[in-house]
């Protein structure tokens, strides 16, 4: 448990500086430095002017790359919620999982997702498909509340078909009673 904190908080510290660093911008001197002599060159010697659209290019560049390196993150550091037995409310710890998750996802604009809703093995096929779909909308829903829009993502349920752990116990079916995330290319 603590490492899964840890990692996520370094994967969110990350995306945090390469998003900073890819806005902020450079301060420009005032003045150039004045070269201690001047040397004239004929006309068609002198070095082409930078524009401001070589400028603004390398600018483009820096933010691809930024956007690049955001959504690298979002999809690693995007974490499984769970749920409690035979319910589809979030809870507290999940919808404190949701926000760390919608603040990559915002952070990383160009990904789209597909929320998968899982179930433990008790209850009958249709009754955790059901289930799982609610769960997956449920998280859907509150990402959106959080600013994650709505075009970005979809549900699918797997009900009890997917479990993390097959064993049968309460510690195994916690485990499969969870909404996940996948990222869609």
């Amino acid at each position: 448990m603590l490492k899964s904190n840890i990692t996520r908080l370094v994967v969110m510290l990350f995306a945090l500086t390469l998003l900073a660093s890819g806005c902020a911008k450079k301060p420009v001197d005032e003045q150039p430095a004045e070269p201690t002599q001047v040397e004239v060159m004929p006309e068609q010697q002198q070095p082409a002017a930078v524009t401001e659209q070589a400028v603004t290019d390398t600018s483009a560049y820096d933010a691809a790359a930024a956007a690049r390196s955001a959504e690298r993150a979002a999809s690693k550091g995007l974490e499984t919620i769970h749920f409690d037995f035979d319910q589809y409310v979030l809870t507290a710890t999940a919808k404190s999982t949701l926000v760390s998750n919608a603040g990559l996802l915002r952070a990383a604009p160009a990904i789209k997702i597909l929320v998968e809703g899982h179930c433990d093995e008790r209850g009958s096929d249709e009754y955790n498909l059901a289930l799982g779909e609610k769960r997956a909308l449920a998280t859907k829903d509150y990402l959106i509340s959080l600013g994650v829009a709505a075009d970005r993502m979809s549900v699918i349920s797997y009900g009890e078909e997917m479990p993390i752990d097959s064993a049968r116990t309460k510690e195994a079916w916690a485990k499969n009673r969870r909404a996940n995330f996948k990222v869609k290319r």
